[in-house]
């Protein structure tokens, strides 16, 4: 598995007033781990704003992300779960609980994880599983399912 679980941080309880405000808190946690520069957050947005709610890969699961950069460190996942759902705009997948925020160092990187991620969310109970988590231990447990 090339998903950075062990390294991935967790914010469960997070208040967003709508999706831009949910994105940007997963790449604050981002930046927090020294994984991404701070140019990374407005990048998840921009390309939301731009590509439409394209993240949006499951119910009530979101997964930001923007190309591989020089801001980007390392590979990571930052998981934030909220406290009240937000809608991206999304036509079956809205409301999002949970805000998974990748960055990836190389492209090809980029697709594995994303491709891993998507297998690992379509596990029957996973998104119910990460939206009720409250410790880490929690939501690093139900991606490894």
């Amino acid at each position: 598995m090339s998903l950075p679980l062990d390294e991935a941080t967790f914010s469960p309880g997070v208040h967003a007033d709508d999706w831009r405000a949910a994105v940007r808190a997963a790449g604050v946690d981002l930046v927090t781990a020294s994984a991404v520069g701070r140019a990374y957050v407005e990048e998840l947005v921009q390309q939301i704003e731009s590509a439409g709610p394209y993240c949006v890969v499951a119910p009530g699961v979101a997964v930001p992300h923007a190309k591989a950069s020089g801001v980007v460190r390392r590979d990571a996942l930052a998981i934030v779960v909220l406290d009240e759902p937000v809608a991206f705009g999304h036509p079956h997948n809205d409301p999002v609980r949970v805000v998974i925020g990748l960055a990836a160092t190389s492209a090809r990187q980029h697709l594995r994880m994303l491709a891993e991620l998507a297998n690992a969310l379509d596990g029957s109970g996973v998104t119910d599983a990460l939206a009720a988590a409250t410790t880490r231990d929690e939501a690093i447990a139900a991606l490894r399912r």
